[in-house]
């Protein structure tokens, strides 16, 4: 700034000269102005510059008058560090040499200009600025503070005697030191010096853990090696850390509070960091079968939390994890026992451990696997039940269309036994379906009050065809059995389902028993994650003398396609069948299998009181053929699947019907909104997308209160059993059927 005045007025004395000389009148007067205006700049330059040096020395007269006598060492510097005031107390301990900071304290701490810059840059955004560093004597707080655009006040707080002598800690036999909150050692006493065998700089040179908790042991890397202690914790002044180490009591653990829980009924236990068990009360010692004297770890008494069982122990020792509750398997005691263990953290003699309370949990357990298994196969019979109403509808198109195509052969046509090959494998489908909607438990029953005795004596004939000659045959009755309520059909199905099974599990020959028993249950029967109400059952017992079955497999045994024969030789649908129809018709199935040595398949059914309108009621009459005849009648026939659409639409058609057709719900209440139209029979898909079938005939018949209805479906009849009810002349036809069976139907509504 000194350089541009000295030109400014150089430029102005050339100018004056320049008038001077000038012949010129108008270069003469130029000059001058220009002379004069340099001059003049130059003055205002020196007032401003002038003004400001006075107002700097007014400021450093107040920082003067302020900090002179301050015991405290106080600079003011300029944006490079220069130093433009140091006060007594900063003369006394640093000197009058030095003409910058980072000079003068070069041989008070490490790396002085680092932290002079850091501390002057953030001073310049925030308005000032401090830190704690280590020095030669203790520690140094330096602050700084911003008091101009280009000026720094500085104070040097040591803390060389104040920091802990007015504790006395060097004289402190107990070791102790002082950190900031960075970790960064401020201060060791002579016994923590003599411990550690000299200065550390940081904590975790000192202790081995880096979570430090208040009255607990750590242990220290002493010179002479580890060293355990009791860490106890004291705030310092700011944000200073005093901790002190006291020694650890080495006298027998503390065994009061135990005694004092030996009686409560609770089991409760302790465990060290590690995971050993410390103590145990009677009534833990009696749950886990204990002797007093053991000292087991806890992964020796429980498993089952889908890790280690001591990771869980460390969390909650480390605090990572507060504790709470988690059931468990456990080891030791009663087989296949859950207990509730509960842990929470404590401390005694500055050692961590865990408390550990336990409750028995099994009855809970065994409840949660009834849930899981129920949600399970419930899932799987959803989605049985969906792909047999797909296969249905599938099933349906082509089974008719195949008897639309017999309608046009003759026997002795080259295509009639290929026709006839289609037909019966599509039966079979319908047959593989079934087994599926059975063990859906989406069939539809027919149940009747029947006697197993009855049922059983009319099969033995055909029994004893399917088990061949290798294999005998016994049937034992009960002498007297109450009647239970199912459909015949089926129930003869589960029995032939599972002599077929007893029967390949005996290649060599054998011998199977099937067995009849009243059975009165007093109370209820708790298996296989199954609870048989208390009351009267009639059983059948199904024993084999075969190979058995493994032990891992007794729980798989009845889900769909789960089969222990060979690729061919088994679909896995012949038990998930059994288990369907049994349970569809409220009864209970359970297994008991020994390798090598047999299987027996336990069966029960609830007796069936018959009410006194069954008893009042006069037997069915017979079901009288119905023969076919050209049909006459307007059917509408509403169907979302098109090839099962054209199928019966067709076969109505053939039997002589009008047949009007609708792909959906809305559309056939649309055709119905012609008055003049009149409809015979209504013809309905059960579920459909948008309106399904009940609901749209309900609204139909307000109109047409004496058309029939037809309800057909891929699922059981049972899916309609609530609508149907509300529906006047309806009947049930389920998917897959036949031409005749679908021309028998609607015959027999219109007749």
């Amino acid at each position: 700034m000194a350089m541009r005045s000295r030109l400014l007025l150089g430029g102005g004395l050339v100018a004056l000269i320049a008038a001077g000389f000038a012949t010129d009148p108008a270069v003469r007067v130029a000059a001058a102005v220009v002379g004069l205006t340099l001059a003049a700049l130059v003055g205002l330059f020196w007032l401003v510059v002038g003004l400001a040096d006075r107002k700097d020395r007014r400021a450093e007269g107040a920082v003067a008058m302020l900090f002179d006598q301050d015991a405290t060492p106080c600079f003011t510097t300029d944006t490079q560090g220069h130093i433009l005031y140091r006060n007594a107390a900063a003369q006394g301990r640093f000197g009058l040499a030095a003409a910058s900071l980072t000079a003068a304290l070069h041989d008070h701490f490490t790396s002085p200009a680092s932290v002079l810059y850091r501390l002057q840059a953030r001073a310049l955004k925030a308005g000032a600025a401090r830190e704690d560093v280590i020095t030669r004597r203790g520690h140094t707080r330096l602050c700084v503070h911003r008091i101009g655009d280009d000026r720094f006040l500085w104070r040097l707080d040591e803390f060389v005697d104040r920091a802990v002598s007015g504790r006395g800690a060097e004289g402190l036999s107990l070791p102790m030191l002082v950190i900031n909150k960075a970790g960064v050692v401020l201060f060791t006493n002579e016994a923590m010096r003599r411990l550690l065998g000299g200065r550390p700089k940081r904590l975790d040179k000192v202790f081995s853990t880096p979570n430090l908790r208040n009255g607990e042991e750590v242990q220290v890397a002493g010179a002479n090696g580890p060293v355990r202690a009791i860490l106890a914790e004291v705030p310092g002044a700011g944000e200073r850390r005093e901790i002190y180490l006291l020694p650890v009591n080495t006298a027998p653990a503390q065994t009061q509070m135990m005694e004092d829980l030996e009686e409560i009924p609770v089991a409760i236990l302790r465990f060290d960091s590690a995971g050993r068990m410390l103590a145990a009360n009677r009534a833990a010692r009696d749950v886990l079968d204990l002797e007093k004297e053991a000292r087991p770890m806890f992964y020796d008494l429980y498993q089952g939390l889908g890790r280690s069982v001591l990771d869980w122990v460390g969390d909650v020792v480390a605090e990572r994890n507060i504790g709470g509750s988690e059931v468990l398997r456990a080891r030791v005691g009663q087989p296949d026992a859950f207990h509730q263990v509960t842990l929470r953290r404590y401390v005694e003699q500055g050692r961590p451990g865990v408390m550990a309370v336990v409750q028995d949990a099994t009855a809970m357990k065994r409840l949660e696997a009834q849930f899981v298994q129920s949600q399970k196969m419930q899932a799987i019979g959803q989605l049985a039940g969906g792909i047999a109403h797909d296969f249905n509808n599938l099933l349906t198109a082509i089974s008719g269309h195949c008897d639309l195509l017999l309608l046009r052969h003759r026997k002795e046509d080259t295509d009639f036994a290929d026709l006839v090959q289609i037909h019966q494998n599509a039966n079979r489908a319908a047959s593989l379906v079934g087994q599926l909607l059975a063990f859906s438990r989406k069939q539809t029953l027919k149940p009747e009050r029947i006697d197993l005795r009855d049922v059983l004596s009319d099969m033995i004939h055909l029994l004893n065809r399917l088990v061949g000659e290798k294999v005998q045959l016994h049937l034992a009755h009960a002498a007297d059995m109450g009647m239970i309520c199912a459909d015949k059909r089926q129930l003869e199905q589960v029995v032939m389902n599972l002599v077929v099974n007893a029967r390949d599990a005996m290649v060599d020959g054998g011998s199977i028993r099937i067995e009849t028993e009243a059975l009165t249950l007093h109370t209820e029967l708790r298996r296989n994650r199954a609870i048989v109400p208390a009351g009267d059952y009639a059983t059948i017992r199904v024993v084999d003398t075969g190979i058995g079955i493994p032990p891992e497999w007794l729980d798989k045994i009845f889900e769909p396609f789960f089969t222990t024969k060979r690729s061919g030789e088994g679909t896995g649908l012949g038990l998930s069948t059994v288990y369907g129809i049994v349970k569809q018709s409220g009864g209970f199935i359970f297994v008991d299998s020994i390798p090598g040595e047999g299987t027996v398949f336990h069966l029960y059914f609830p007796i069936h009181q018959a009410t006194e309108e069954e008893l009042a009621a006069a037997p069915p009459e017979p079901a009288r053929k119905i023969v076919l005849r050209q049909g006459e009648g307007v059917v509408l026939l509403v169907e979302d699947e098109a090839p099962v659409r054209a199928f019966a639409s067709r076969a109505l058609r053939l039997r002589g019907y009008t047949v009007l057709e609708a792909d959906c719900a809305e559309e056939a209440l649309r055709l119905l909104e012609d008055p003049s139209l009149q409809i015979d029979v209504f013809v309905t898909d059960v579920v459909m997308p948008g309106m399904d079938g009940p609901s749209w005939v309900k609204l139909a018949l307000e109109a047409r209160p004496e058309a029939r209805v037809v309800f057909i479906s891929g699922y059981a009849e049972d899916c309609l059993s609530d609508e149907q009810g509300r529906v006047p002349n309806s009947v049930f036809l389920a998917k897959p059927f036949s031409l005749n069976d679908l021309a028998i139907t609607v015959q027999g509504q219109l007749h």
